[in-house]
């Protein structure tokens, strides 16, 4: 079993405004690695509590198509 730390990237469109969050600027004009970096540090949080739900769920298991 692969145990994943984030979900997959890019699975659906993602919803990443054309302006960048952290500093402001054209995320098209711009390298933003490090404000990529910093978004990763405070979004770490929200994807574990989002993780877990996601095994919480898997764990969780039952029939899917009961008759």
């Amino acid at each position: 079993m692969n145990n994943r730390t984030r979900p997959t990237m890019a699975s659906q469109r993602l919803d990443l405004p054309s302006l960048c969050d952290i500093c402001g600027k054209a995320r098209s004009t711009r390298k933003h690695a490090s404000c990529s970096r910093i978004r990763q540090q405070i979004k770490q949080n929200e994807w574990a509590s989002y993780m877990a739900n996601v095994s919480a769920k898997k764990a969780q298991g039952g029939r899917r198509y009961a008759r």
